[in-house]
């Protein structure tokens, strides 16, 4: 078994990218501190060809050179708008006929692997703070919430790790 070139990966350009039918997700981080948690987020928004992803609060912003240690150009291919505050984002995406979940632990949380999608939805996703998790006032506001199934001592994951896994499991009922 031979490991691909780059070359032979079929890439799409940034031009392509932006011109291709997108999954029907967009990521909401909410005040997530951590300048390489947010390039790996644009790195998994665009393996999975996401909408977009919302910056909210304190979430860094492109262009900034410590987003683009981990995001490796993905900022320039993912869309991506800023929001002084998370309510208001998650507001406007409801308003727009989004439905949002915030992933966090949370009374009657709906499992990832039981999490089931209607037709055609539009799916807004909120990941939280890599301290405080998600505001209360937007789990308050959101449709629902999404748990992701923990089994050792700690019960808690890294935020780019979380989108990664939620991403990747929705974009796969989607599909």
């Amino acid at each position: 078994m031979r490991k691909l070139l780059n070359e032979e990966l079929n890439r799409k350009s940034v031009e392509e990218f932006k011109k291709a039918l997108k999954t029907p997700i967009i990521i909401v981080l909410d005040n997530v501190r951590s300048l390489n948690n947010v390039g790996s987020v644009f790195r998994t928004a665009d393996a999975f060809l996401v909408e977009a992803v919302y910056l909210c609060g304190i979430t860094g912003t492109p262009p900034n050179k410590d987003i683009q240690k981990t995001a490796l150009g993905s900022t320039e291919s993912v869309a991506w708008k800023y929001y002084k505050t998370t309510p208001g984002a998650v507001n406007e995406l409801k308003q727009n006929g989004y439905i949002v979940y915030a992933v966090e632990q949370t009374e009657s949380a709906i499992m990832l692997n039981n999490f089931k999608l209607g037709k055609n939805e539009k799916l807004a996703v909120v990941f939280g703070n890599e301290v405080k998790g998600v505001q209360q006032e937007i789990i308050d506001t959101s449709n629902g919430v999404i748990e992701i199934p923990q089994v050792g001592t700690k019960h808690s994951l890294n935020i780019a790790v979380s989108v990664g896994i939620v991403i990747w499991d929705i974009f796969q009922k989607i599909q």
